[in-house]
């Protein structure tokens, strides 16, 4: 099982210029590397046969007639190998020379694709050679001693994906024809190129190709010329990289003088959910497909005994590493601000009521509100934090809530539930000794009715502290913690409130607050529902009880962006959180993300408005709409 995975290797050989035999034997050898790398496609830089700087030379006899005699022994030697290759060569065809990119499987050739788009400016010259293809209908010839079909509409049909090709300069065009072969099914493009090296090129093919693949949802492989093209006028710093929607998986060294064969898996599952779920891409593929030959390649599947992936996984999919860690942050935090700014203005309200409990979701709520206020140009005095201690509060907590609102010159209250709760708990006749769900849900809901009672008393509206992990896990006490009249956190995964904190504690706010803010980040996730210990430490430890965060925003992330199976999502978390939690462990949480996911859509069926952040949100207005008595048992089982 490959888990929607194909491996797929560009590769850039060292050349010399005209030396058809030379070229051929470092292809194969190659070529024979990537079988070994168990990679389903290779693909070989423009005109890697004859080098791409044979110039004037493509008019000679001799030239082609040694290509084609390398292609042959390059087909050869793929008759017992199952990787299917894709090599540059000229092809003289009907009058013409076409710059060709010739697709080999099992020591067939099954098609040749013409350059579309040929260079005529600066230090290219590509039409003093070749004849375009853009208006040549598929032809038929004899290329290598076999009967072949050249076309520049052409899928190639595996049993694991669909590709197509296009050559170097076809990419810059307006309408590339990877947009047509991409609307046509093809959900990996291959790129033969030989784009030369000159300051600031490197940053502008990377853009295209980011913004092609992500464009068209493809894979996108690009292989260009490397060490041993002519020098005379230009440099070729030998250049591949392997995109996948956007984002690069592997790139070769530049201006290397050796080989290199660059391997990575293409997730064709994940593409092919983001052509379902995304409207315009099959809108356009309705209305722009245009016919294209298909061609099966006669490849076996491709079926590894023990699956392991080449590229990396990151562990935690919502956050972003280094500087556009604290960009992301930034960004995030002026949505929450803006949509809380214009709540604020629309309703007219007099006051923001948040419950403060010195934890990380009220914490970045109450950092939300003020920033709000501030951009309103109102007073922060208008932000009410009621801390309501209860039989679980410590004081760590209740310190750093305190002091927080202090420092940030806000409103505070302070209304004990110990008194209310155990008077409920009377009048219902239950046993606060049993400690159970009626226990902590109580706790929840009296706050919840001090919050909103104080937000009718001030004219006021309550701020939603809750977040998307919970939300996703049902972590909430139903009509709880659950409700307010704006959740603000609603679309921010539990990984990235800590690093939202802590971004404010540096960029935001002074010292003293900086110091309050980071040991709020470092204090354990809790409800605090369970009275603490007699050191006055937290019992009641969130993590403990359903599962590492981090573990379930990975879940949730995989789930929800790409509607990936529970054993592909297994399988991903397997392989990025290698050596910090064992098969077991992944496995038992995941059957605890998807019982909870399925049993706890009520609560998301009517949960507060809230703005979104991300790519993922469980708001049942647009994003997520499920059945709240969905059954799980499918998904459980596999």
């Amino acid at each position: 099982m490959n888990y929607g995975f194909v491996r797929v290797a560009a590769a850039i050989p060292n050349v010399r210029v005209a030396n058809c035999e030379y070229n051929a034997d470092r292809i194969r050898q190659l070529v024979v590397k990537a079988e070994e790398a168990q990679a389903e496609v290779v693909c070989f830089p423009e005109l890697s046969i004859t080098a791409y700087t044979c110039q004037d030379l493509f008019a000679s006899q001799q030239l082609l007639d040694k290509a084609e005699i390398a292609l042959m022994q390059i087909a050869d030697i793929t008759r017992p190998l199952n990787v299917t290759v894709i090599v540059g060569m000229p092809v003289s065809c009907d009058g013409m020379l076409l710059n060709c990119a010739v697709v080999i499987n099992g020591g067939k050739i099954l098609g040749a694709v013409p350059k579309s788009y040929l260079p005529c400016y600066r230090e290219f010259y590509e039409m003093r050679w070749f004849a375009s293809a853009v208006k040549l209908p598929p032809i038929t010839a004899m290329l290598a001693g076999q009967t072949v079909t050249i076309d520049r509409r052409q899928v190639f049909v595996t049993p694991s994906f669909k590709f197509g090709i296009e050559i170097c300069e076809d990419l810059w065009a307006p309408m590339p024809p990877s947009t047509q072969l991409a609307l046509a099914g093809a959900e990996v493009i291959f790129n033969l190129s030989a784009s030369n090296d000159i300051v600031g090129k490197e940053d502008y093919l990377n853009s295209l190709l980011a913004q092609q693949s992500a464009r068209l949802h493809c894979g996108y492989i690009y292989s260009g010329c490397g060490y041993g093209e002519s020098t005379q006028d230009l440099v070729f710093g030998g250049k591949a990289m392997i995109y996948e929607n956007g984002h690069l998986l592997a790139e070769a060294q530049r201006f290397s003088l050796e080989e290199q064969l660059i391997v990575s898996e293409v997730d064709v599952e994940l593409l092919r959910s983001e052509r379902r779920t995304n409207t315009t891409f099959s809108a356009s593929a309705a209305s722009f497909r245009s016919p294209v030959g298909r061609v099966e390649v006669p490849q076996a599947p491709v079926v590894y005994e023990d699956f392991s992936l080449t590229r990396s996984v990151a562990p935690h999919p919502f956050v972003p590493e280094g500087k556009d860690l604290y960009e992301r942050c930034e960004e995030i935090f002026n949505i929450q601000v803006r949509g809380l700014a214009k709540r604020i203005d629309h309703v007219k309200c007099d006051t923001l009521v948040l419950g403060i409990s010195g934890g990380l979701d009220s914490t970045l709520a109450l950092l939300v509100s003020v920033k709000a206020c501030d951009l309103l140009g109102r007073p922060r005095q208008s932000v009410v934090g009621i801390t309501m201690p209860g039989f679980g509060t410590t004081t760590r907590t209740y310190t750093n809530a305190t002091n927080l609102m202090k420092m940030l010159g806000i409103t505070i209250r302070e209304i004990s539930i110990a008194e209310a709760c155990e008077q409920h708990f009377r009048d219902l006749g239950y046993d606060p000794a049993a400690r159970d769900v009626t226990y902590e849900n109580a706790q929840a809901r009296e706050r919840t009715q001090i919050l909103m009672d104080a937000a009718n008393q001030m004219n006021g509206i309550v701020i939603g502290t809750g977040d998307l992990s919970e939300l996703a896990l049902g972590w909430a006490t139903y009509n709880g913690d659950h409700m307010s009249m704006y959740g603000v956190n609603a679309s921010v995964p539990k990984t990235l409130v800590r690093h939202l904190v802590v971004w404010t504690a540096r960029n935001l706010v002074d010292d003293n607050c900086r110091t309050v803010l980071e040991d709020i980040a470092a204090t354990p996730i809790s409800p605090e529902l369970l009275p603490a210990d007699e050191q006055d430490n937290i019992t009641q430890k969130t993590e403990d009880l359903v599962g590492p965060y981090e573990l379930h925003d990975f879940f949730l992330y995989h789930t929800l962006r790409h509607g990936f199976a529970p054993r592909k999502t297994e399988f991903l978390a397997r392989t990025a959180f290698a050596g910090k939690y064992d098969d077991q462990t992944i496995r038992h949480w995941l059957r605890t993300f998807v019982r909870r996911f399925f049993q706890q859509q009520f609560k998301r069926s009517c949960m507060p408005d809230g703005p979104k952040v991300g790519s993922c949100s469980l708001s049942p207005r647009g994003d997520w709409r499920m059945p709240s008595d969905a059954d799980a048992a499918q998904w459980l089982e596999e």
